[in-house]
């Protein structure tokens, strides 16, 4: 064990905690931070790229967000955009896609108009297209073999703006940004996995594989651990996680853009969309579908006995898993997620939701997209016995903080970030460059 006294502990280096490692380092006068990672590298689980839909949310076109929700995730993901406006390999990061929710029938057409008129002021770059305007932009929505497809159809759209991000390298820029104050002390410890925390005279210590780990404060974005390690100390006790796995579909490259459906309001689960994949060139990605698995990580077996002890199985998580299976759309889903993961009977059943969004596709054309897809540790609240979609985080007020589920996802990772920051710049009586942080990033 080091004498060593860390100013700050980050844990976990996906898009959330690299993020953080960047607004300390760039915002603020603390001067000796250390980033614990468990793999080899970062961005390694949900952040990468085939983990998540690479979607920068922005409110606009994702329907169960109310008008206040959308412009609060707008202005989280302008700060992305803002801060990859400041490096010079930008392209690689992040995307220009057009992208639209689209309407199928009557009901869903008079939906799509109805939030029109409430978001137009809002987000003056969004438009009503009807069939034709779809057509010329996502002809493959309207075509069917050459014939208009029967149903009436519209969309709302914005056509120029950042909509996809690699999570991947928006991660690994951060670590490269913060590097580069070389003159203070930033580490990097990959291949260090956190087993458990503890406090001792008012710093803690990190008990990895073969040390221990001092810092005065500790900031732990680790997805479902991060629940896993603040039970370990005695907080979060009345949460339970459920994770959510998500799995995708490729298809010959069939749109050129972002395609959402609308969403069920009877589902907590994201609408099956349509998307360009920044990694995988000539094809359309279409998913998520969503899984209840009992693993804090996907394709990570060893995760099961970790899910066991944040589950906390009770009367109370019961109660919730008995609210959502008596809700038939939540029943009739579940039961269609779990036969999606069957080989041979998934493409055949996937493909009567992704016709929805092109009905020219075919069974052929239809491929499991093996090894993609992550998990969202959903939390239940136990006190409330109900399950909670948006984020959670865990602040005892004692210089640790626990982050799970940033809702929208990858999205809010600089909100998030500047979140912590002042917190932890506040418990540490450090000093933000407020001014640096307004012309960068909130300009």
């Amino acid at each position: 064990m080091t004498d060593k006294i860390h100013q700050v502990a980050i844990i976990g280096g996906g898009v959330c905690g690299t993020a953080l490692l960047y607004m300390l380092s760039d915002y603020t006068d603390i001067d000796d931070i250390v980033l614990l990672e468990k793999y080899d590298a970062v961005a390694k689980v949900n952040s990468h790229g085939r983990n998540n839909s690479q979607t920068l949310h922005c409110g606009d076109i994702e329907t169960n967000y109310s008008l206040d929700k959308a412009c609060k995730v707008k202005a989280s993901a302008q700060m992305v955009v803002n801060y990859t406006a400041t490096l010079a390999n930008r392209e690689q990061l992040i995307f220009k896609y057009p992208k639209m929710v689209i309407g199928i029938g009557d009901e869903e057409c008079a939906q799509l108009r109805q939030r029109f008129e409430i978001f137009r002021q809002r987000f003056s770059s969004m438009q009503l297209l009807e069939k034709d305007e779809i057509a010329k932009i996502e002809p493959n929505i309207i075509m069917n073999n050459g014939v208009e497809r029967p149903e009436p159809c519209v969309a709302l759209a914005v056509l120029d703006d950042y909509s996809a991000v690699d999570f991947n390298k928006l991660a690994e820029s951060f670590v490269s940004q913060a590097s580069k104050h070389i003159e203070k002390n930033i580490e990097i410890k990959f291949n260090h996995q956190v087993e458990q925390i503890t406090e001792q005279d008012g710093v803690f210590l990190i008990q990895t594989q073969d040390r221990i780990i001092k810092a005065k404060s500790i900031v732990v974005s680790a997805g479902g651990h991060s629940l896993l390690l603040a039970q370990q100390m005695g907080y979060g006790l009345e949460f339970s996680c459920l994770p959510v796995a998500g799995s995708f579909y490729f298809t010959p490259d069939v749109l050129n853009g972002k395609v959402y459906t609308v969403q069920n309001d009877k589902l907590p689960f994201a609408a099956v969309h349509g998307d360009p994949d920044v990694l995988t060139p000539g094809k359309t990605r279409f998913g998520p579908t969503a899984l209840m698995l009992p693993l804090l990580e996907r394709y990570n077996l060893s995760t099961f006995t970790e899910f066991l002890k944040v589950l906390r199985l009770d009367s109370k998580v019961l109660r919730v898993f008995w609210d959502l299976i008596k809700v038939s759309d939540i029943r009739n889903y579940i039961f269609k997620n779990f036969l999606f993961e069957i080989p041979g009977l998934r493409e055949r059943l996937f493909l009567k939701d992704a016709r929805k969004i092109v009905p020219s596709l075919q069974l052929a054309d239809i491929s499991f997209a093996k090894g993609f897809g992550g998990v969202r540790p959903q939390l239940i609240d136990k006190k409330q016995a109900k399950l909670m979609l948006g984020e959670a985080k865990i602040n005892p007020g004692t210089g640790i903080i626990f982050n799970m589920t940033p809702s929208p996802g990858a999205t809010s990772c600089l909100e998030n970030a500047e979140i912590d920051m002042r917190l932890i710049a506040g418990f540490l009586n450090k000093t933000v460059d407020e001014t640096k942080l307004q012309n960068v990033l909130h300009k």
